[in-house]
């Protein structure tokens, strides 16, 4: 019995290791960057954005950063339209979350995210992409349900 608590230390600990060489790892997925641009009937909005496109970037999203650029985002391409779950544990950002349809609609906006929070944020419907901006951007670039959103990413661009 005396070797058990060493053990069971042990054992923690490597525990430990593993789930911070995880985190750090994750910290290494690498992201492609486009323009992207939001038509609001008042104006169009330029973005540079990074792309998750697959599992990997889409688990590593914008967690753990500290800061993004006004005029940047992240956008998530689920390769399929189904219904979408995000969530912002470890995510150190607060974000507006923009559910878009396959043709580039926002059919949903999920603004102020909590950083850290575990939460459930949901699409509302099956959508094909999700857009993140800085908490707010919508709201102050009077961005709305029903404006497109325009990229290469989602095949709408000209």
């Amino acid at each position: 019995m005396r070797n058990s608590l060493p053990n069971l230390i042990k054992g923690a600990l490597a525990a430990l290791f593993l789930l911070l060489a995880g985190a750090a790892s994750g910290q290494q997925v690498t992201f492609s960057q486009q323009e992207l641009l939001i038509k609001s009937s008042e104006k169009t909005h330029r973005f540079t954005v990074e792309l998750a496109l697959n599992d990997k970037q889409r688990a590593q999203g914008l967690m753990f950063r500290k800061e993004m650029a006004p005029d940047h985002g992240m956008l998530f391409d689920f390769d399929e339209v189904r219904p979408v779950a995000m969530w912002m544990e470890n995510t150190i950002l607060p974000l507006d979350m923009l559910f878009i349809q396959k043709d580039g609609t926002i059919s949903h906006i999920h603004a102020d995210a909590v950083p850290y929070s575990r939460d459930v944020i949901d699409s509302r419907g099956p959508v094909a992409f999700v857009l993140e901006l800085n908490a707010g951007r919508a709201r102050a670039l009077g961005i709305k349900i029903g404006d497109k959103v325009v990229s290469k990413q989602i095949g709408n661009a000209g």
